[in-house]
């Protein structure tokens, strides 16, 4: 199976996506107990959602599912979020805090080396060729990190998430300006809730690659799934309607943060 799907454009913003894949090796497969073959916290159609909002973006899309490692997770196991409630490197649990393994039948640590190995390294050092070629093209990138996940999750925060979820690291991550046209066009987007640096700070791929320093811009939006899914739950449909509703925000965003860069490298 591959590791990644690649799209070179000419734009000085790089969309990842970490999360969309749903692939598994078979013998990983055959170790998930129901509950885990669900792929329940899967980032479900975000590639769709956001397909050609930007035309000229370099894409790069992890094929293999969060569970075989999560592709935005501190290589080392370290936590993003110390004291708070999360998923591992190689996930025990779903979102709910629920077994995804069968008993006697969980990652090893050798299955973790190897998925390191074969899944994690090949998607960053992909994902970190692009930006560097974007970045030799412009002088400047801005990794634009897409997510999204349910608004209802109690074992991972309280009450409902808000729409759109920035996250810059408390502003460590991008130029302010970048930070800022994201936020704003969120709070203009009629009838859709936001935050910045709420539950989502950015997860390890923002906060890797985010040098604003060295050119190196990055920024993560997690959306709330209800906000383009029929019902967050299997199947997990992909709701065309509430989609294009939200793609004119997205691809506002999108637009402002791609002439910021433009303006950042002269």
């Amino acid at each position: 199976m591959g590791v990644c799907e690649i799209t070179q454009g000419n734009s000085p913003v790089i969309l990842a996506f970490p999360h969309t894949g749903t692939e598994l090796p078979a013998d990983l497969w055959d170790r998930l107990n129901d509950n885990g073959k669900l792929l329940a916290d899967t980032d479900w159609h975000i590639h769709h959602l956001y397909a050609d909002l930007l035309p000229n973006a370099t894409t790069v899309r992890a094929t293999f599912h969060r569970y075989v490692i999560d592709a935005n997770r501190d290589p080392s196991g370290t936590s993003l979020y110390p004291g708070q409630n999360t998923t591992d490197l190689v996930p025990t649990t779903d979102f709910d805090g629920l077994p995804i393994w069968k008993k006697g039948e969980e990652p090893t640590n050798c299955d973790i080396r190897l998925s390191l190995a074969d899944f994690h390294a090949p998607y960053h050092a992909a994902l970190a060729a692009e930006i560097e070629r974007v970045k030799a093209i412009h002088g400047v990138a801005v990794l634009y990190d897409c997510h999204s996940i349910r608004s209802n999750i109690p074992f991972l925060f309280e009450g409902r998430l808000p729409d759109f979820n920035i996250g810059t690291d408390m502003g460590r991550t991008c130029d302010r300006r970048i930070e800022a046209a994201a936020k704003d066009a969120a709070a203009n987007a009629a009838g859709y809730t936001h935050v910045l640096n709420g539950r989502f700070k950015g997860g390890w791929t923002t906060r890797h690659y985010g040098r604003p320093a060295t050119g190196m811009h990055a920024i993560q939006m997690e959306l709330a799934q209800i906000t383009h899914l029929q019902t967050e739950a299997p199947p997990f449909a992909y709701d065309q309607q509430k989609a294009e509703r939200l793609r004119v925000h997205l691809k506002t965003i999108l637009t402002k943060i791609e002439a910021i860069a433009l303006d950042l490298k002269n």
